[in-house]
């Protein structure tokens, strides 16, 4: 209940939606100091999908698969990419290393999560700097694509985020999002990428996708939350985490929160 009328009070009041996540991630940055936590998206499990990692990697396997779903849309070899909420980097580590981008910059309104991506990555084609969705860092017409995994729900204005989008893409270049939404704004966040500027070109409700990875991740993600000493955040984690037996994994299973993932084209 609480997480449903959190949803409402941030539906009807956008700028303390906003204010709440930047908060919210500076502290999780600053509680959560691991360098070894890249990932904080819920995953995405499928039986066609089967990358080869690193040892290291494996145990970001299903969020690692999330950003390669998303971000294999399009080939981005040889191209100009935008991570809009890069967050911990990890997705904008995979991209960079394995789908190799030209270039690959990491934005996040974080500055402690900026201060960590600094810290722990350095790859020659990546950089990461803070930046505001809905006023991005960047000349018109910079990039050839844009990236946007699990992060549009926390904006202010999703219709200022995607002006900004089509701003700094080239013509005919690529946004790659997934995200979720209760059901019934799914529409609504699909009419508002269309009428800003880009137009679709493929979507996927990937729900059942999304809810296989988070349960496969539970018993690693409930581990690590355990070990923090805070037992109100850990509470808190582990519905932010979408941990089987959750309320958001709940939500999910009973079909309130959607997850879709699409790419779009830009119209200039």
């Amino acid at each position: 209940m609480l997480y449903k009328i959190t949803y409402y009070i941030f539906k009807l009041f956008p700028r303390l939606k906003r204010w709440f996540w930047k908060k919210w991630y500076t502290i999780f940055a600053n509680k959560v100091s691991n360098p070894d936590l890249r990932f904080m998206n819920y995953g995405y499990y499928s039986d066609d999908l089967n990358i080869e990692l690193s040892a290291e990697e494996e145990k970001d396997r299903y969020s690692i698969h999330l950003y390669h779903h998303v971000a294999s849309q399009i080939n981005l070899t040889g191209l100009k990419v935008l991570e809009v909420g890069s967050g911990r980097g990890g997705g904008c580590s995979y991209v960079s290393r394995y789908l190799k981008p030209s270039e690959m910059y990491g934005i996040d309104i974080s500055p402690s999560a900026v201060d960590i991506c600094n810290n722990i990555y350095n790859i020659d084609n990546l950089t990461f700097k803070v930046g505001d969705s809905e006023n991005l860092p960047f000349e018109d017409n910079t990039f050839d694509a844009v990236i946007n995994v699990e992060s549009s729900h926390c904006y202010a204005s999703m219709d200022k985020f995607i002006q900004e989008v089509s701003r700094v893409l080239k013509p005919n270049a690529y946004f790659l999002f997934c995200d979720l939404r209760r059901d019934i704004y799914i529409q609504e966040m699909m009419d508002s990428i269309n009428s800003n500027g880009l137009k679709l070109i493929s979507k996927t409700n990937i729900s059942t996708n999304i809810i296989e990875a988070t349960i496969r991740m539970s018993t690693d993600r409930k581990e690590s939350i355990n070990k923090l000493k805070s037992g109100w955040f850990r509470n808190v984690l582990e519905s932010f985490a979408a941990v089987e037996g959750s309320k958001v994994h709940q939500s999910f299973e009973d079909g309130y929160l959607h997850y879709i993932s699409a790419y779009f084209k830009n119209k200039k």
